[in-house]
């Protein structure tokens, strides 16, 4: 017979032995009381600063806009002449100086706010993740609105709209040269290994989702969900999309809302990377 347990002990994060994700005392307090989020990253140089659009005045009230930037991206976009003002804001976004990276993939860092924001906004309920190469083009409480609340969901994020199987997205890593033949077939293996078939569907929806939008509640369900999926990261490749799947079918995890690809275009203009990201020298793990 199972014995359930009300609490359990699961490990989310990085370990670094000088620390890291270091952010300011300032940011940490505003970081706390933010509880709606949209957040954003760009680590490396990469990507420019698409401000959001869309929006309702209430919105822009209640809800914190936060970007994530390293100092290689602070300097890249100063040398464009795109300064950050008294306010520490430029336009809508609240920029969050980051030191201290713990990941030599600067890809891998971009995870960290991604997947487990719960962690860096104790205080928020809810948040929406766009990724830097997108510009969130809705109102962030319609939004909630509409793929959680009236879906009756705690995870909502798009379907694929090239792929249905974790294993054709696996190959198409490897031929887009986005990571290793040996990297993708080590986590590939351990999921056949784990029994995870090459379904295209599951529960009716296809069974690979395009991540570069999410919109999430901060249940403790939902935070371990994420914690799980930023564990896969860790463990195998940084192509979160390779290890969603994974943990769907491993974790079951009640409303989870894989919405349409119309409905990810409707949420985001897409402009792609502008540049290549900057490696770290050292790796913190």
């Amino acid at each position: 017979m199972l014995q359930l347990k009300e609490t359990t002990a699961v490990h989310c994060g990085f370990y670094s032995e000088n620390g890291g994700f270091r952010v300011s005392d300032v940011d940490k307090d505003y970081m706390r009381s933010c509880r709606v989020v949209v957040a954003t990253c760009a680590f490396g140089g990469g990507d420019d600063l698409h401000q959001p659009i869309g929006m309702t005045e209430v919105s822009v009230k209640k809800v914190c806009y936060v970007a994530f930037w390293d100092e290689v991206t602070l300097s890249a976009q100063h040398e464009e002449g795109k300064k950050i003002g008294e306010d520490l804001r430029i336009g809508l976004w609240r920029i969050i100086l980051v030191r201290d990276l713990p990941f030599t993939d600067q890809r891998l860092n971009g995870k960290i706010p991604k997947l487990i924001s719960h962690r860096l906004f104790p205080m928020a309920r809810y948040s929406i993740w766009v990724d830097s190469k997108s510009q969130f083009r809705r109102d962030p409480l319609g939004v909630i609105e509409a793929l959680l609340w009236r879906s009756n969901s705690s995870l909502a994020l798009s379907e694929h709209g090239a792929r249905s199987s974790l294993y054709d997205e696996g190959n198409a890593i490897v031929k887009k040269h986005k990571a290793t033949p040996e990297e993708v077939k080590i986590q590939l293996d351990q999921y056949r290994q784990d029994g995870i078939p090459d379904d295209k569907r599951f529960n009716g929806k296809k069974a690979l989702a395009e991540a570069s939008a999410i919109v999430r509640d901060h249940a403790p369900s939902t935070n371990l969900f994420m914690c799980l999926w930023f564990n896969e990261v860790v463990r195998f490749t940084s192509r979160d999309q390779l290890s969603f799947p994974y943990v769907l079918r491993r974790l079951r995890l009640p409303g989870v809302h894989l919405f349409p690809v119309c409905a990810r275009k409707d949420l985001v203009n897409s402009f792609g990377h502008r540049r290549k990201v900057k490696p770290l020298a050292k790796e913190g793990r």
